[in-house]
């Protein structure tokens, strides 16, 4: 599925596929609502640090978050056989500050895992140096190569990879930026050299050739207070080089709360991939303070569902701080940021609890359609339950990229 969109789109005929990166369950399966009815391949990624041999911070190995996701896909009536599971930035970045030797070899057993667990794109990133060695590109492309051996030697013939690590910020930038260095297309070019070459030196050219991407930075980011959108322009030339590389396009990292032209645009210039992950989780949480609000409205007893997102911030300020400077716009930046560090407290006792009892009293109230859209910011919906708002207001970053990419 995931060669013949790369192939189009290298044709010449437009088209690609939106990346989604979230292992919230209540987001996959708001995304997954929207796939219902058609036939399209779906991309669903995870990342190294959410889900690895050790759980990574959502407590899931690979074959837990392929079976999370598929009893989700069949929860929502969508074919599990239409999902594509990718594995991002597999490499030894969960475990950097140990020596390069043991860190590789736990990267070697993750990626093994995924593989294992039904995983078929693999972005293999072995870019970051460990136990504060200095590292060469040639050794990060060595590096990677090694990673791919391991996936071959679990899954062989059947794998598609990316690789490339000129991306943005994880998660969003911590400060504010004028304007984003776009990738030379010289650094592009050499990126696939490297790795071709030390794919050679390993006998994997058979999985060389199934290298789809290379990860590229085309000058998009957002941070907590802005979005750097896509200038065309200023890219013109690095989107001129993808043909060039003779199999593989471009993926674009961090593409949250583009324009839909914008992300039209990116498909145009050969960025087939588009990666989102913060504006989905970004999306449930206005869908979920829409509803307190609505409560209120209701005059229901409060589930204090802020306040318990606010003590869990508060108790764990390590997945907020370096996002947030003190003063006095700290507590709305810790909410409402584009970075949209709240999803990292979703799985907190207090907050599940304060949750479940904002849905149960407002599915026992049965609103009014006119509140919902009220709180909603929307239309009267035909779907007018809680459940059904926040289906619509994930559901429009779906369809956003959906229609961009022709998925």
């Amino acid at each position: 599925m995931i060669g013949e969109i790369i192939a189009r789109n290298r044709a010449g005929h437009g088209g690609g596929l939106p990346g989604w990166c979230t292992a919230h369950p209540e987001t996959l399966a708001a995304i997954l609502h929207g796939y219902q009815g058609d036939r399209a391949p779906i991309l669903i990624e995870a990342t190294c640090n959410q889900v690895n041999p050790s759980g990574g911070y959502t407590g899931l190995t690979p074959a837990g978050f392929v079976a999370l996701v598929h009893g989700i896909a069949r929860t929502e009536g969508v074919d599990p056989a239409r999902l594509i599971l990718g594995g991002d930035h597999l490499g030894p970045n969960p475990w950097k500050s140990e020596p390069a030797a043991q860190a590789m070899a736990r990267a070697r057993e993750m990626v093994a895992a995924y593989a294992a667990a039904g995983f078929t794109k693999i972005h293999l990133d072995a870019s970051m140096a460990c136990g504060g060695e200095a590292l060469s590109e040639a050794e990060m492309a060595a590096r990677a190569a090694d990673l791919c051996a391991a996936a071959e030697a679990t899954r062989p013939g059947v794998l598609h990879y990316v690789i490339g690590t000129e991306v943005p910020v994880p998660g969003g930038e911590t400060v504010h930026r004028d304007q984003l260095a776009v990738t030379a297309p010289a650094a592009a070019r050499r990126t696939h050299a490297l790795h071709r070459a030390a794919f050679a030196a390993r006998g994997l050219d058979a999985a060389f050739a199934r290298v789809i991407g290379v990860v590229v930075q085309p000058g998009v980011d957002f941070g907590n207070a802005q979005v750097m959108a896509y200038d065309r322009a200023r890219a013109a030339a690095l989107a001129a080089a993808a043909p060039g590389l003779d199999g593989p396009l471009f993926e674009a990292h961090s593409t949250d709360y583009q324009s839909e032209a914008a992300l039209s645009a990116l498909v145009q210039d050969h960025f087939a991939i588009l990666k989102v992950g913060p504006e989905l989780t970004f999306a449930f949480r206005q869908a979920v303070l829409a509803l307190e609000r609505l409560e209120s409205l209701m005059a229901l007893p409060p589930s204090g569902v802020t306040r318990a997102l606010l003590a869990a911030m508060r108790a764990r300020p390590a997945d907020w701080r370096a996002y947030v400077p003190p003063g006095p716009e700290e507590e709305r930046m810790m909410l409402f940021g584009l970075s949209d560090r709240v999803r990292y407290y979703w799985p907190d006792p207090g907050v599940q609890a304060a949750l479940a009892r904002l849905l149960a009293a407002l599915n026992g109230a049965d609103p009014p359609p006119g509140l919902l859209a009220q709180v909603g910011g929307g239309p009267v919906d035909a779907d007018a339950t809680p459940g059904g708002l926040i289906r619509r207001m994930v559901g429009a970053v779906v369809r956003r990229y959906r229609t961009a990419t022709g998925a």
